[in-house]
């Protein structure tokens, strides 16, 4: 399924998203799965998470502010996925920082994700080859970390997804890199975490690769045009959430995505 067919089919479906994120990307997060086309639920509480995720299209999990109780939540969760066949997105946000956070990665890493989703240094620091990255920011090049993401996948049978100025997805055997998006993209708090909450709206309608490929398509091809609109980081998140959802099946521009 091409990024334009993944968008019919999202805007078809308006799929169900179960979104548990951090406190910082709940509003601009809900807003892009919104603006893209289908249907968010912020939803962390341990008590009801093992019977929404079922009725969920997918499930994505970013730890950015989580705290014992809600890791509770996102391992069940994580688990009723798997058991129902939901994909689900797990996006590690600086997950090297201390001890207690990169434990919690790996106890998630451990429950097998659909789609990774990080910066760089995350994935460089999840596959053990080192990172330098600074609290939540990238302090790699996306071509650095890509022989990591290779071996992510293949060892956990995931997509993995790393993003930047180019962005590199890989299931361990394809490759694709995608173009595009506006160096504004990176100020606008939480708009990385918002990406991971898209990746699961597209892993609902299509499968796991072609999922990835089309929500940073999407993203790049709607941070592009808010750029050449935007007069600085306030303006450009209004424009970007609008071109996400004028941006219309057979508008995106598939010459951005390069397949090896």
């Amino acid at each position: 399924m091409t990024p334009n067919s993944a968008l019919d089919a999202l805007r078809q479906q308006a799929p169900l998203v179960h979104c548990i994120t951090n406190y910082v990307a709940m509003n601009i997060a809900a807003n892009v799965v919104l603006a893209a086309g289908a249907s968010p639920a912020m939803l962390h509480a341990v008590e009801e998470v093992e019977d929404f995720t079922p009725i969920s299209g997918a499930l994505t999990i970013n730890i950015g502010t989580f705290s014992p109780h809600w890791l509770a939540a996102m391992l069940k969760a994580a688990e009723a996925a798997n058991a129902a066949s939901v994909p689900w997105v797990l996006d590690p946000v600086a997950h090297f920082i201390t001890p207690y956070r990169r434990e919690a990665a790996q106890q998630l890493m451990a429950l097998n994700p659909t789609i990774l989703r990080g910066n760089a240094s995350e994935i460089m620091a999840l596959a053990g080859t080192g990172g330098a990255g600074k609290g939540a920011d990238s302090g790699d090049e996306v071509a650095a970390a890509k022989n990591s993401a290779i071996t992510l996948a293949t060892t956990h049978g995931c997509v993995v997804a790393v993003t930047g100025a180019r962005d590199f997805v890989t299931d361990g055997s394809r490759q694709a890199e995608i173009a595009g998006g506006d160096a504004t993209m990176p100020k606008i708090t939480a708009l990385g975490c918002s990406l991971t909450a898209l990746t699961g709206a597209y892993a609902a309608v299509t499968s796991p690769l072609e999922a990835t490929v089309a929500a940073l398509t999407h993203f790049a091809e709607a941070g592009e045009a808010a750029g050449k609109a935007a007069s600085g980081p306030g303006s450009f998140s209004v424009h970007f959430l609008d071109h996400l959802h004028n941006i219309q099946p057979g508008d995106l521009d598939e010459g951005r995505v390069t397949w090896a």
